[in-house]
């Protein structure tokens, strides 16, 4: 099952049309720009159709991921496994190794190639992208669709009703969705998770990670095994309550009140984060207009202000840019938040990726200011001033 999914996200990123976007000058390469075929969008909504087409004519009925989770885990395990050792052997017989420090379990962990390619695929922006959150996304689904199918056949046994009149004339009957709250929550979570990485691909080349940060381990275990069966702790603590009789339910205005902060934290991290990379699109020349689905008011700046610095280039200072440094990270750790405090108290494992991912961002953003003044000097003091809060304006 693992196979054949990551088989086929490779076929579709490979074959599928997309968007053909220039990543920034890679200077081990004489600082040519690689081109990436950005077509996670069209990937997407393929497998959306495909995922119902197979559950509507029964032919694989979706809540199979979860019941088979841990086999589907130890699978994703093992092959991370062995993409690390073929992509570190491989870079020694290609010689493509990159800023090798001499010590082979380092050099494992970190990598040895910058920009692996095979077949046409940028293997570290692809595995980055398409495998971990599309299956972060497809154990929640399933999720509620186990959920649904169990409360389903429970409520039929005590002879409830399987559909609804929604005009009451008797013309349109609907299936009544028997998923929790709770569960609906976490789906629509990680579906706007997926969907943002897929509508804004385009933006991702010219990412740090895509840039600097070399394809070992470290970058292919946590990609192809752990972000999706790590960060998918609440969905399973939900549904396991729920199949042991103790599904948890919220009073309306605490559930109503974790919809409203995720969407809310979710258009502040869509729209920042558009509002900055086409801001950096548009300084480099490689702007592509997008109506991806959906196109948020305020992701893009006309004529935003900015800082331009003693080496050319400009530090943004409109938009989300101009409240806080890093208010992306911010609305990012809101909506982690939200993840765990939609499961309850009843236990600390679905706060893992709330935790970790505060440590992770922690770590990223004094990384970021060391970098930027040691780049800036001067000019980061004076946009420091400007923009003089990290997380919170007016308080952090």
């Amino acid at each position: 099952m693992y196979l054949g999914f990551t088989v086929w996200q490779a076929f579709t990123a490979r074959f599928f049309p997309g968007v053909l976007v220039k990543g920034l000058p890679v200077p081990s390469l004489n600082n040519k720009q690689l081109v990436y075929n950005c077509n996670g969008i069209a990937s997407w909504y393929v497998d959306l159709v495909l995922l119902f087409v197979l559950h509507y004519n029964s032919i694989w009925n979706l809540g199979d991921i979860v019941d088979n989770l841990g086999p589907i885990m130890m699978v994703s395990v093992i092959w991370s496994n062995i993409v690390s050792v073929i992509t570190y052997a491989v870079a020694f017989l290609t010689k493509t190794t990159h800023r090798m420090s001499g010590s082979h379990a380092y050099d494992f962990f970190m990598g040895a190639p910058l920009n692996p390619r095979f077949l046409g695929i940028d293997l570290k922006m692809w595995s980055e992208i398409r495998i971990p959150w599309k299956i972060l996304f497809l154990v929640s689904l399933s999720a509620a669709v186990k959920e649904h199918d169990v409360n389903a056949a429970a409520a039929l046994a005590k002879g409830l009703p399987s559909t609804f009149d929604l005009m009451g004339l008797g013309i349109v009957e609907l299936p009544i969705i028997r998923t929790s709250a709770p569960l609906l929550f976490m789906l629509l979570a990680h579906t706007l998770y997926v969907n943002a990485c897929m509508k804004g691909e385009e933006c991702i080349p010219t990412t740090w990670d895509i840039f600097y940060e070399k394809w070992g381990w470290m970058l292919i275990y946590w990609n192809l095994s752990g972000v999706p069966f790590s960060y998918c702790y609440s969905t399973v603590y939900l549904l396991n309550k729920s199949l042991a009789g103790e599904t948890v339910v919220h009073p309306s205005w605490y559930q109503t009140t974790l919809f409203v902060a995720l969407l809310a934290a979710y258009y502040v991290w869509d729209t920042a984060n558009s509002q900055k990379n086409r801001f950096r699109m548009k300084e480099r020349g490689t702007y592509v207009e997008r109506n991806t689905f959906p196109q948020l008011p305020w992701g893009t700046l006309e004529n935003p202000t900015y800082l331009k610095t003693k080496r050319g280039t400009k530090l943004l200072t409109g938009g989300w840019w101009g409240i806080a440094r890093k208010i992306h990270y911010t609305a990012d750790l809101v909506m982690a938040l939200s993840w765990g405090l939609v499961t309850g108290t009843g236990s600390g494992i679905p706060y893992f990726y709330f935790f970790f991912f505060t440590t992770v961002l922690v770590h990223r953003v004094s990384r970021d200011i060391e970098l930027c003044k040691e780049k800036y000097g001067d000019d980061w003091d004076a946009y420091c001033k400007i923009v003089p809060y990290i997380f919170i304006p007016g308080i952090f």
